[in-house]
């Protein structure tokens, strides 16, 4: 039998969409803390695979969701390829910065990060071993200018400021940059896909901060490079890619880098979606995380709603961004019961 998120990223129209989240495994589950305090810290939770492996299982264990994405971290690239990373409690991540050819020119090849991230792969080989066999693997990396944008300001920012500058004052760094980041996410979700993933997903948080030509330049050419590598090598595993806050740029995405599904932020109306973007395949989302906090009323409807406008074509449920740490849990219980009694 044919898993149900893989049917509808083959573009089948399901009476059910299949189910999961952006940051399914995290810290609004207490399992999850506990096994977050037994590793140590968040980097070291990421590269033991046993722990790592068990946190990706928590919320398939609990909820039964139809797909269960890889526990890792988007900056484990930018690590792999030679900059220092931590984490900083209460405060996030922290990288060495790359903003000259100098600093381009330390990095390693993209083809030399297998050592590193080689954890990585083990958790997805566990996983594959470990999940229902009607339980989707999903491997994942961050979208070149997402990922870029922390290597340059060397930490989240909330405009993206440090790369667009450098991305004005200096464009052949910045392009040799994203260049090679867009390498790496090739190598990278390639050796994913060989350790077990069955589906890939692309994440461009920051890409709604490009206009026009950056656009073109630095979300959607990275994206269609990166899913025609893809496809040139596993020609048979769906790749999903999302945009964040990519407006009316969602619009033909999915045509132009070959993306299977293209995955919706909540900035946008799902009725939009059906008619703008669902014409083309797949969408996946887009329900509002702050339900997830705020439950009730509001959240059976809206996930109703959701499911109801897209109903019309092939769809992944999902939020429209990851679920935030104050998340009830029993509200994920709620959304999962509306989807499916929709």
């Amino acid at each position: 039998m044919t898993k149900l998120l893989l049917r509808a990223l083959a573009g089948e129209t399901l009476s059910t969409p299949p189910i999961w989240m952006m940051r399914q495994a995290g810290r609004y589950l207490p399992e999850y803390r506990a096994t977050r305090a037994q590793a140590g810290d968040f980097l070291s939770l990421c590269y033991n695979p046993d722990l790592a492996a068990e946190v990706t299982l928590q919320p398939i264990r609990r909820y039964g969701f139809d797909a269960a994405i890889l526990f890792a971290d988007i900056l484990l690239i930018p690590q792999a390829l030679g900059a220092d990373l931590w984490f900083v409690t209460g405060e996030g991540p922290r990288l060495s910065t790359v903003t000259s050819a100098a600093d381009l020119a330390r990095l390693r090849p993209a083809d030399q990060i297998d050592e590193r991230l080689a954890p990585v792969y083990e958790t997805l080989a566990i996983l594959s071993r470990e999940l229902p066999r009607e339980t989707a693997l999903i491997g994942f990396a961050g979208a070149p200018w997402t990922v870029a944008t922390y290597m340059v300001a060397g930490r989240g920012t909330r405009d993206q400021g440090p790369a667009h500058r450098l991305k004005d004052e200096d464009r052949e760094t910045f392009s040799a940059l994203i260049a090679m980041i867009t390498e790496a996410t090739i190598h990278y979700l390639s050796r994913q896909i060989e350790a077990g993933a069955e589906v890939v997903k692309l994440f461009d948080s920051w890409a709604g901060s490009l206009k026009g030509r950056d656009f073109d330049d630095f979300a959607l050419a990275p994206a269609r490079r990166i899913i025609a590598a893809l496809k040139e090598r596993h020609p048979d595993i769906p790749v999903i890619a999302f945009p964040r806050e990519a407006g009316e740029r969602y619009i033909g995405f999915a045509k132009a880098t070959g993306a299977d599904c293209v995955a919706l932020d909540n900035s946008v109306e799902a009725e939009w979606a059906a008619r703008a973007v669902q014409v083309d395949g797949c969408v996946q989302g887009n329900l509002d995380p702050r339900h997830m906090v705020t439950g009730g009323p509001d959240l059976v409807r809206e996930a109703q709603r959701i499911t109801r406008a897209l109903r019309g074509g092939p769809h992944v449920f999902n939020l429209g961004h990851g679920i935030t740490p104050d998340a009830d849990p029993d509200n994920v219980t709620r959304m999962i019961d509306a989807v499916r009694s929709a």
